[in-house]
């Protein structure tokens, strides 16, 4: 027999945790299913200075712990487990069949969706051990631990250059690491990147390794044309590559945009199905932060709890 449930939360970042806030007090008695990384990206975030309510700063990981209590407190399950197969009804008031960890069968009444956005990473093994401890994927979460220090962005398009001239208010110079011989940035923001004093841009070159034991010390660089490396004093190392939408499981059943991103309509966190709603990063390609990402789940719970209060 398949589980029945009024309201059921994929994914545990702040989207999900503050939907589940919402959702337990309007008594809509969430389940949440964590997906494979409870707490979300924001646990690989060491220092989170710019959320409202930490006057003094917290880390990640606390707070995914301090929002996961509170919406525990209000009476939210939350389950360790992961979403494998959808069957969403595309009719108001219909039953979405979900099944976790490809055995458990659940039927919702409404869905909540806040799978996220994976950085994308270049998989250098310096690089994986280093997040956290100097390498980010996020200038405006940490670039203001970098203030007055050399950092170095990586990518070459439109986020890459918006990375770069965000730091370089904040940073004494930024150097940008572009794998070809131009940048596919708009000319807009190459212009920009161009009439920034403290920006350098190395074409044709790439990250060879990130220098450094537990925090960065410096990048090796590799000209791409020539093999030859050079190594760079930084502090700090971003990577601008992209983000990836963690959408896979809702392909040709959900509207989504050419790179994956869940579609909503208007203003509100509704999708192209009745009673599936998507909030944080997974429809959010433009903002990208805790504090947007916890307003969606707000919504999307309202938008939730509006629903089957019109069914009734």
């Amino acid at each position: 027999m398949a589980e029945r449930i009024k309201c059921l939360i994929i994914g545990s970042g702040p989207a999900g945790y503050t939907a589940a806030i919402y959702a337990a007090r309007a008594d809509m008695k969430p389940v949440m299913y964590t997906g494979m990384q409870m707490g979300g990206q924001l646990t690989t975030t060491t220092e989170v200075d710019n959320y409202p309510g930490y006057p003094n700063g917290t880390d990640g990981t606390a707070m995914m712990n301090d929002l996961q209590k509170q919406a525990e407190r209000f009476g939210t399950e939350v389950r360790f487990g992961m979403v494998t197969k959808v069957e969403l009804s595309d009719e108001v008031g219909g039953i979405h069949k979900l099944i976790v960890d490809e055995t458990i069968e659940i039927e919702a009444e409404t869905v909540i969706i806040s799978t996220g956005a994976t950085a994308k990473y270049l998989g250098l093994e310096s690089e994986q051990r280093l997040i956290g401890g100097g390498v980010s994927a996020c200038a405006t979460c940490d670039g203001f631990f970098y203030k007055g220090q050399d950092v170095i962005v990586v990518g070459a398009g439109d986020t890459a250059a918006e990375e770069a001239t965000y730091l370089a208010n904040i940073c004494n110079k930024v150097t940008m690491l572009v794998r070809k011989d131009t940048m596919r940035a708009s000319k807009a923001m190459q212009h920009r990147v161009n009439k920034t004093a403290n920006i350098e841009v190395l074409y044709n070159s790439e990250l060879d390794e990130v220098l450094g034991e537990s925090v960065v010390e410096g990048a090796r660089v590799i000209h791409n044309k020539t093999n030859e490396k050079h190594d760079i004093a930084i502090t700090g190392v971003f990577i601008a590559i992209g983000h990836k939408p963690n959408s896979d499981l809702f392909k040709g059943v959900l509207d989504m945009d050419d790179v994956g991103y869940l579609i909503t309509k208007g203003k509100s966190t509704k999708t192209n199905m009745p009673g599936v709603f998507a909030a944080g990063d997974i429809q959010d390609k433009e903002y990208r932060q805790a504090v947007t990402a916890a307003g969606t789940g707000c919504m999307a719970a309202l938008d939730a709890e509006r629903y089957l209060g019109a069914l009734k």
